[in-house]
């Protein structure tokens, strides 16, 4: 028995829980039709846009940089020419939450836009595998024949063998986006035992994208995806989303058909019931059900009705984007309680982000926690103190660096006495070594003020702590040297 039978539809099925489920509990796989209407063509515009966006973007640079890497080894986040590392967790939360406030916003307004028209599994299972499915073994009827044909069919292996060709090569390119094109071109033309941690990677996506394609598909919309159920939250009745007008379209059927009781004829809705709009779904619902948690808004059932519409000779329209307002007959109300605390909040969140991204200074500077003795007491009575400071040049380019103490002439700088050189992007820890009298410290601490500049214009002035005795008065003499 073939395992997806051709009738009832799985979103026709009473009881049904998902549409990728038969009755008895078994999975039904869609294997949606095509149709290729104006939305169609607009979104493929899109998708085969993204596509040649993710190839080549690993190969863009900027400033030296390329235009996006996430390179986990060094800690580094490049982004069209800025380079962020951990210590700019501020602005990282802040281009979170920028991301996750325009999420809520365009949820707000247009629906499940991206997740139609945008989103990385819509994008390569109907513009990439799909069509390929569809060269090899045909329409959906035939690969629903090899769905029931016992044994292995030549061209289902054939497709499978270039979907796994495909996936190899898109992991390749993912990899590229955490270890840069000339790394992995030279893990490309080497053995994989001289890299096996990037090979692992690329093997495991390749293998999760032959998976999720070949096999899992509009489940990982259905089942694994949190998108779906965040929208009830996200959409009001005034977001735009895919609907049917059951005001025009009910009640179904052709029109005219005759009532043999009755001896007249039944007035009917434009809806004449072909089950287009369903077989054209590729998450397997039936649009004419209301807003469903499966919709993805991939509009091809607006293009499929469409197209019956023209044929029939009646108004384009009756599954359309709108909204449970606009079907009920409300007015469209632009301003709304989400549309105007989400613009706001992303206003604020936004401008924090370019007030940071724009006063980033050109190097880093923090006292660290000393994790030996913070200070010793030497031969001659004086006490020498150690406090560690991490120095991170952010530019592009070398830079020489000077540590200094601030208005402390009771103290004498013994380290670092000469600037000091960091690579560009480059990252080092400075001991800052202090002589000075016992009796300058208070209950064993002392305050000051150090100061970090380069040879380029950089400087700032941190606030640090000086360990010492606990039988310091805080009166003590400038020591010998004065200060540096």
């Amino acid at each position: 028995m073939s395992p997806n039978p051709p009738a009832p539809h799985a979103a026709s099925a009473p009881g049904r829980v998902l549409p990728t489920l038969n009755a008895d509990g078994s999975r039904f796989v869609i294997r949606p039709r095509v149709a290729k209407g104006r939305f169609w063509k607009r979104r493929a515009f899109v998708a085969y846009g993204l596509i040649a966006l993710f190839f080549a973007l690993p190969f863009v640079s900027i400033n030296g940089r390329p235009a996006l890497l996430i390179d986990l080894g060094a800690a580094e986040l490049s982004v069209l020419g800025l380079v962020f590392r951990p210590s700019d967790g501020a602005v990282l939360m802040l281009f979170g939450l920028t991301i996750v406030l325009t999420v809520f916003l365009v949820t707000a307004l247009f629906g499940r836009v991206w997740c139609g028209w945008a989103c990385p599994q819509t994008v390569y299972l109907e513009w990439v595998y799909r069509p390929i499915e569809r060269l090899i073994e045909g329409g959906p009827e035939r690969v629903r024949a090899l769905d029931a044909q016992k044994g292995i069919a030549p061209r289902r292996v054939l497709k499978y063998a270039t979907f796994a060709a495909l996936s190899i090569v898109v992991g390749n390119v993912f990899l590229a986006y955490f270890v840069g094109v000339e790394r992995l071109g030279e893990w490309v033309t080497s053995s994989p035992l001289e890299h096996p941690g990037g090979f692992l990677v690329m093997a495991a996506v390749s293998a999760l994208m032959m998976f999720d394609f070949g096999w899992f598909r509009e489940q990982t919309c259905i089942v694994a995806c949190p998108y779906g159920r965040l929208q009830t939250v996200l959409i009001d009745r005034q977001s735009t989303i895919v609907a049917y007008d059951a005001g025009r379209g009910e009640p179904r059927g052709k029109a005219g058909k005759r009532s043999a009781a009755l001896a007249v004829v039944e007035p009917r809705g434009d809806c004449v019931d072909c089950n287009a709009c369903v077989a054209t779904c590729p998450t397997g619902i039936d649009i004419r059900n209301g807003l469903q948690m499966e919709c993805v808004s991939c509009t091809q059932c607006i293009d499929a009705c469409d197209a019956i519409m023209d044929k029939l000779k009646r108004p384009r329209g009756l599954i359309r984007y709108t909204s449970k307002d606009i079907l009920a007959g409300k007015p469209k109300k632009i301003l709304r309680p989400r549309t105007m605390v989400y613009p706001a909040l992303l206003a604020i969140v936004g401008g924090l982000l370019f007030w940071q991204l724009r006063d980033r200074p050109a190097a880093e500077v923090w006292v660290l926690r000393n994790t030996g003795a913070g200070f010793a007491v030497l031969g001659d009575g004086r006490v020498s103190s150690q406090l560690p400071l991490r120095v991170e040049n952010r530019t592009e380019a070398p830079r020489t660096y000077t540590v200094e103490l601030v208005d402390a002439p009771m103290f004498e700088q013994a380290s670092p006495r000469a600037p000091i050189e960091l690579a560009p992007r480059g990252t080092t820890v400075i001991t800052l070594v202090t002589l000075a009298a016992p009796d300058v410290f208070v209950h064993g601490e002392r305050k000051v003020q150090i100061r970090v500049r380069d040879d380029a214009g950089f400087e700032k002035v941190v606030g640090a702590t000086l360990m010492g005795p606990e039988t310091g008065n805080g009166n003590g003499a400038a020591a010998p040297g004065g200060a540096p």
